[in-house]
């Protein structure tokens, strides 16, 4: 300290805390004189001193005026050093920094108006420091005291100026900082991000697509938030995103889907939209490289065919068949097991499309992957003889054509039909409602005195008569008003 004392004068000491703002700028500026003198008589010792002095004396002294003339002279010293400023950075940042968290917020204010000046100085050599001081700026963007907003918008305009033309931005060490920031809520520190987000990806040489599974969540977060700047802020973003994927000749899918699939069950119609929007044109350009993500993709399309928001049924029927359509290569990827699990779930969907879709889903499987998909036969025969009592006659005959399908082996067509009497037995109102439907189907699907003789061997053994007595005079009524089935 007795260095720093023996090159400023107590006057401009003294001023330097003054409550007047002019007799501060006025002591500030000497200090720019006095470390230029120093800087060009090459004396670093006595300008680290000076510094030490204004940061420990003044930036972090508890009187407010004392740290508004500190983090000015903090300024002026960088001006003062110019060219040499970047070697002592380390000591003129970090109290910096630290006020920009200060209770006052005229001392914020002054932090924001130091930093600007620093920056403006030292360009690119203060990148070191910008995980710091982007985090600072984060806060500051959601600032209770409007001054410190604008001051804060200003400093962010110059940084992200110096971000782009420099060769030093780690964005691997920025993005985990992102990722953590992108779950705040706050409208202004939204835009913040991203109008980050937006600068970042403008860079060329900065490669934002390959790590925007990081921060796609937090996108799609904003898309139902209140404001409609932040919505139309954070669209825009994705656009522009997915436009880059379509031209993009190689993309990492990996992480992306589980995101998707995710929105695309939000609450929010116009998240839904956008997720599904991204899923399908995932399908188009990723094909079988999302293989192992089928089954998740499936479940977030499948209840959306059935939205009340008419644009994403359609994207969603459209994605479903393009997922339906592509031909998994290598098969062994293809998980049946799972697939089928999430047709067998979507068969208990309250919307008749959704289960329609799931139908067809299963017979597709059964057509591709037969000795797979009866491997699982245990895991959804039960849902599919309950879904004979669907109230929509169209899911009943996809259901017949299914249950005919799994039929063509002697053994499952028995275990079809002992099952299929069993239920009848067991539920009156379902042979009332539907046998007559469920018969004459299978009769036409499975040979209809393939179907008749199995039902007499069954009833022959049948121990309740009245059941039995039931079943035989529906079967000879079947008989008596259907054209042509035997």
């Amino acid at each position: 300290m007795a260095d720093a004392l023996s090159v400023i004068p107590a006057a401009v000491i003294r001023n330097l805390a003054d409550k007047l703002y002019e007799k501060r700028k006025n002591a500030a500026l000497e200090i720019e004189g006095i470390v230029k003198q120093l800087a060009a008589a090459g004396d670093h010792d006595k300008i680290t001193a000076v510094i030490n002095l204004l940061t420990t004396e003044f930036t972090y002294s508890p009187q407010a005026n004392h740290r508004k003339g500190g983090l000015i002279s903090l300024a002026a010293a960088t001006v003062g050093l110019t060219a040499e400023a970047a070697r002592h950075l380390e000591q003129i940042v970090p109290p910096v920094l630290n006020s920009f968290a200060d209770q006052d917020s005229r001392v914020r204010y002054y932090a924001c108006e130091a930093l600007y000046n620093i920056a403006k100085v030292v360009r690119g050599d203060f990148i070191i420091f910008f995980n710091q001081i982007f985090d600072a700026l984060c806060k500051l963007s959601a600032d209770s005291d409007a001054n410190v907003q604008s001051a804060a918008h200003l400093l962010d305009r110059l940084v992200k100026d110096i971000v782009t033309e420099s060769d030093q931005f780690s964005i691997e060490e920025f993005i985990p900082l992102l990722r953590e920031r992108m779950n705040v809520l706050n409208p202004y520190v939204r835009q913040f991000l991203v109008g980050w987000i937006t600068v970042l990806d403008s860079v060329p040489d900065i490669d934002m697509l390959g790590f925007l599974p990081d921060f796609l969540d937090g996108l799609f977060n904003m898309l139902s938030d209140s404001s409609h700047e932040i919505r139309q802020q954070a669209d825009s973003a994705l656009s522009e995103f997915l436009q880059e994927i379509k031209n993009s000749p190689s993309v990492d899918y990996r992480r992306m889907p589980e995101i998707l699939v995710q929105r695309a069950g939000s609450p929010d119609e116009f998240t839904r939209l956008t997720a599904i929007t991204w899923i399908n044109e995932f399908v188009k350009l990723g094909g079988d490289q999302l293989v192992t993500y089928y089954a998740d993709i499936l479940g977030a399309i499948l209840p959306c065919i059935s939205d009340k928001e008419e644009k994403i049924r359609v994207v969603a029927r459209e994605t479903n068949e393009e997922l339906r359509a592509i031909k998994a290569d290598p098969p062994e990827a293809f998980d049946v097991g799972n697939i089928l699990s999430i047709a067998r779930r979507q068969l208990s969907s309250e919307w008749g499309a959704t289960r329609i879709e799931a139908l067809h889903w299963i017979s597709t499987l059964l057509c591709r992957h037969r000795s797979e998909v009866l491997t699982f036969l245990n895991d959804i025969f039960d849902t599919l003889l309950k879904a004979l009592s669907d109230p929509s006659d169209e899911v009943v005959l996809l259901v017949l054509d299914v249950h005919a399908c799994i039929a063509r082996d002697p053994h499952h067509f028995q275990q079809l039909v002992v099952l299929l009497v069993h239920n009848f037995q067991l539920d009156n109102s379902l042979l009332e409602k539907r046998g007559t439907l469920i018969i004459r189907r299978l009769c036409v699907l499975l040979n209809a005195e393939r179907v008749y003789r199995e039902l007499s061997t069954i009833l022959e053994g049948e121990s309740d008569l009245d059941f039995a007595s039931i079943m035989v005079q529906a079967l000879n009524l079947i008989l008596l008003t259907t054209v042509r089935i035997i």
